[in-house]
């Protein structure tokens, strides 16, 4: 597999530190609130990530962090006259019922800040003492100046970095370009003690921390969202070499920006939307489907439009599982055939040509409708066997698994009433009665259930 490397601007062979196993860390949100469409795809491009690398043999460990002190939170939780930590922990709650709906399978580890504070400590000390960051009342800045690679990751050079850069009110840091890694307590807010005195965490110092100790100095992948490349990951890269001594990744991955209407999702534009709204007006599979109908690196529009076909393209797949479950239990014995066992393996070799190269999602998917078009042109086929189609099931769910993909049942028991209804229209039409017939398929549409004709017979489902 190749997967394109931000630091080295170009694709670059996955090769594990350790044979057979690839370790991912990859950046969480600041829980303050629901998350949004932009936080959703990084979630579940590498969950994507995550699924292909199984399917192809790899154990995987995966980490993913929450930042649950940070001025968001503090300012939340003044907001609404709770601590900062009901905040985080009820925000951290409302995520996993956004990740869950969005199919996103847990992380092996989820470290948060807060419990994680000595190791915090530990890293911001170690800096110290090396001389790469200094104190200043209480607050310690890493010194920009003593790492001369700094900027390798945005590709920014030092010069350009800088003169973007400012003290903001109250900081006492040597040069703009310097950023805290920890910050003295202010009245009001949540501390720790610390050997620089009271106080919490800068951003960045948390991931360098925590990486490093649940995988270790260098990680197989870093992910996250192309926002972060630039200051957050930069300033991880700078603390954590400094540190070690060791890279900090061997690639480093990140998804494209989401636009919404061509236009750059943001709250003071009013285009910004949350998961939990549009899963209540579309449901969260089509999201989740619209988020890697794209390949991950690039730009990704949402609009009403986009999101309508997505759910039409899963209809699509939802049909041609339904058919085959419905054949097989009809269809003759008998072992698949040879054609079939090749039509499978075409599949399957383009759906990994296509992930192998960069995550490309978006022929992943294509891959997967190739196959369902072979497969509805076999249902179709009245010597199809129960092996046949059983070859041509299990390969389907797969390669949709892989995608995260079908999660959810349409295997909903049809009432007998409805049953009956379905054979008093058979009969109808059978005696040419087709007043009649349309007469009971109104009937059964006004009681929530749609009729359709199909190549393999009638169908009935929940509307």
């Amino acid at each position: 597999m190749k997967i394109y490397n931000t630091m080295t601007r170009k694709k670059e062979d996955l090769k594990p530190i350790t044979e057979n196993t690839v370790k991912i860390y990859c950046c969480g949100p600041t829980v303050y609130n629901l998350i949004h469409i932009g936080n959703a795809r990084a979630l579940c491009v590498f969950d994507t990530l995550r699924r292909y690398l199984e399917f192809r043999g790899y154990k995987v460990f995966y980490v993913q962090n929450f930042t649950d002190v940070d001025d968001k939170i503090i300012k939340k939780a003044n907001e609404l006259g709770k601590t900062a930590l009901e905040v985080s922990e009820n925000a951290i709650k409302e995520y996993f019922i956004d990740a869950d709906g969005l199919n996103v399978k847990r992380a092996d580890v989820y470290p948060k800040v807060t419990e994680n504070m000595d190791i915090i400590i530990d890293i911001v000390k170690t800096l110290v003492d090396k001389g790469f960051a200094y104190e200043v009342d209480g607050d310690v800045y890493f010194d920009v100046s003593k790492f001369p690679d700094y900027g390798k990751l945005s590709h920014q050079p030092l010069d350009d970095l800088q003169a973007g850069a400012r003290i903001e009110v109250g900081e006492k840091k040597r040069d703009p370009m310097d950023f805290a890694v920890w910050k003295a307590a202010k009245p009001g807010e949540p501390f720790w003690d610390s050997p620089f005195g009271q106080g919490r965490p800068g951003w960045h110092i948390e991931c360098s921390a925590m990486s490093r100790h649940y995988i270790g100095d260098t990680l197989d992948i870093h992910g996250g969202g192309a926002d972060l490349i630039f200051p957050h990951h930069e300033n991880e890269i700078a603390q954590s070499e400094c540190a070690t001594g060791c890279p900090l990744a061997n690639i480093w991955m990140h998804n494209g920006m989401l636009n919404v209407d061509n236009k750059k999702m943001s709250k003071s534009a009013g285009n910004f939307f949350l998961v939990r709204d549009m899963a209540a007006k579309f449901g969260y599979e089509p999201i989740r489907f619209m988020l890697i109908s794209v390949q991950y690196r690039g730009q990704l529009n949402y609009t009403v439009e986009v999101i309508e076909s997505c759910k039409a393209a899963l209809e699509r797949l939802y049909n041609c599982r339904d058919a085959m479950k419905r054949v097989l239990s009809s269809a003759k014995d008998g072992e698949a055939s040879a054609q079939t066992l090749e039509s499978v393996k075409t599949a399957r070799e383009n759906f990994i040509k296509a992930m192998d190269d960069d995550l490309n999602t978006a022929d992943g998917i294509a891959a997967v409708f190739e196959l369902v078009r072979t497969i509805n042109t076999a249902l179709a086929d009245n010597e199809i066997t129960k092996g046949d189609i059983s070859v041509y099931l299990d390969e389907f769910t797969g390669l949709t698994n892989v995608l995260g993909l079908l999660y959810n049942s349409n295997d909903e028991e049809i009432p007998a009433d409805i049953l009956d209804l379905i054979e008093q229209r058979k009969a109808a039409r059978k005696a040419k009665d087709f007043a009649l017939a349309d007469k009971i398929r109104d009937d059964i549409t006004a009681r929530g259930y749609i009729v359709e004709e199909t190549r393999q017979g009638t169908v009935v489902k929940k509307a």
